[in-house]
């Protein structure tokens, strides 16, 4: 296969796309860009214009580079793009990866394996998103995606922020932080929901933090509340008033 027809494959698979979206993108035929993908033809060169448009690239190097043995150096130019355009490249950590990313949090290799996304009012910031599980932080619902700004210091996070913490013991929660006035190396962990008591970690146990700056869910997910929930988050309620009631006096 042609350096041209084997890179004009491999660009399509890297993004995704179907035969029909790329020759739809390309104004060409499916049939067409088949036999390109196939070598049955020799890719036009106002077909490639279009390529190089479309990935940044120049008609040099799909013509002559192996784009597919330069997938770092390509997909670094790509990432440096769009740094330079504003847009941040958000890896997403689904709960299936999430036991592989407390050991693979700082390997590049890993990383780079993570699904990406941009979003256009998310720029110039170190941005990650987490799926979440469980209801300890209602009413944001379980499965949504918490997009998180990276922290790279305990004293960065705004006290009672909402925030995705990575650590050695609980792994990777999404909770309230609550700095410790008197002790500065403990955090107390805070859900919204009152049924889930507060807890503390050690700050040294903390790997990463990521200040929750978007909380992306499902159009159709409605979390409800029945009323036995409510008559037990009352009288939680009331008994943690009474306890602090019986401290101060």
């Amino acid at each position: 296969m042609s350096l041209s027809n084997q890179n004009l494959k491999y660009l399509r698979k890297l993004r995704g796309w179907t035969q029909e979206e790329f020759a739809h993108k390309l104004d060409i035929k499916r049939s067409l860009l088949g036999a390109y993908e196939e070598e049955r033809a020799e890719p036009r060169i106002d077909v490639l214009e279009k390529v190089c448009d479309l990935f940044k690239l120049t008609l040099d190097e799909i013509l002559r580079k192996d784009l597919s043995e330069t997938k770092s150096s390509y997909l670094s130019r790509r990432r440096a793009l769009k740094m330079a355009q504003g847009r941040s490249e958000i890896q997403f950590v689904p709960v299936k990866a999430a036991a592989g990313y407390l050991a693979g949090y700082a390997d590049p290799e890993f990383i780079d394996e993570l699904n990406t996304f941009t979003l256009p009012m998310l720029t110039g910031g170190n941005y990650r998103a987490f799926e979440i599980i469980g209801d300890s932080m209602l009413p944001t619902p379980s499965g949504s995606v918490i997009v998180g700004e990276k922290v790279e210091s305990v004293e960065e996070v705004k006290n009672n922020a909402a925030c995705i913490v990575v650590s050695r013991n609980e792994g990777i929660v999404y909770k309230r932080v609550q700095k410790n006035t008197r002790n500065k190396n403990k955090l107390t962990l805070v859900s919204d929901n009152p049924l889930f008591h507060p807890y503390t970690v050690n700050t040294d146990e903390v790997i990463e933090m990521w200040q929750a700056q978007m909380v992306i869910s499902r159009a159709n997910t409605q979390q409800r509340w029945d009323m036995n929930q409510l008559a037990t988050v009352v009288t939680d309620l009331q008994q943690q008033v009474s306890s602090l009631r019986k401290k101060i006096n």
